[in-house]
């Protein structure tokens, strides 16, 4: 795993794809910064939580060719017949993807230090906040690698991704269009928004980070699934 994850962080480097999706971050996350430190407001919490939109359209870009440019250029192959795992094979790119997805938020670090010798702040509230991105994150990584598996376009998984992307996050909103109550009552309670809405509070919410870590379990198990039927196919 520990090959692979070294193989796939390298690859964004070697490509514009990292340094484009981590200016992008940078550029919003010092904006929405100024902002908030320009109205006097020391809470780099709702700096985090403007990210939520950013993200979205984002990480599309980071998980579009994780399984299908393998799938493109036969690569994939070598790896069906390869002395490893292929549950070690997809964790090794998740948690390359999800490496570069967390370098994105470390200056969030520099900012809570700014704010600090300010004023007097609740370190934990950032913190909880900082956990939901980064939950909510992989969540949408683990689902963006699913789709990348199905396809060898890196185009078409980055669109669907980011479709799918919109859909789970903001589900409230479709959610009020469903004219059957037990239905529309399913998708507000899924939408990932609402979720990561928890993480603002000043307390730990045990099971919406488990809601995020089984999404993201669940699409992992998927994709591992759907190697090895195109492994025995």
């Amino acid at each position: 795993m520990l090959a692979i994850f070294k193989r796939e962080f390298k690859s964004y480097f070697s490509t514009p794809i990292g340094y484009i999706v981590l200016a992008a971050f940078y550029f919003f996350l010092g904006l929405n910064f100024w902002d908030i430190f320009s109205y006097g407001a020391p809470q780099v919490e709702y700096v985090i939580s403007q990210m939520l939109t950013v993200a979205v359209f984002l990480l599309p870009i980071l998980t579009m060719r994780l399984m299908s440019e393998d799938r493109r250029q036969k690569v994939d192959q070598a790896l069906f017949t390869a002395p490893v795992k292929l549950t070690a094979v997809v964790l090794g790119k998740f948690f390359a993807a999800f490496a570069v997805y967390a370098i994105a938020f470390v200056p969030t670090i520099i900012f809570e230090i700014i704010i600090m010798t300010y004023v007097t702040v609740n370190v934990f509230t950032y913190l909880y906040a900082l956990l939901g991105i980064l939950l909510l994150g992989s969540a949408l990584i683990a689902i963006g690698m699913f789709i990348s598996c199905l396809t060898e376009s890196s185009v078409i998984s980055a669109i669907l991704t980011l479709v799918i992307n919109l859909l789970t996050l903001y589900m409230t909103s479709l959610s009020q269009i469903i004219t059957i109550d037990w239905l529309s009552k399913i998708f507000e309670k899924m939408a990932f928004i609402n979720m990561y809405a928890n993480f603002g509070q000043e307390y730990f919410s045990l099971p919406d980070v488990f809601y995020f870590l089984s999404i993201t379990v669940a699409f992992l198990f998927l994709c591992v699934r759907a190697l090895e039927k195109r492994r025995w196919a």
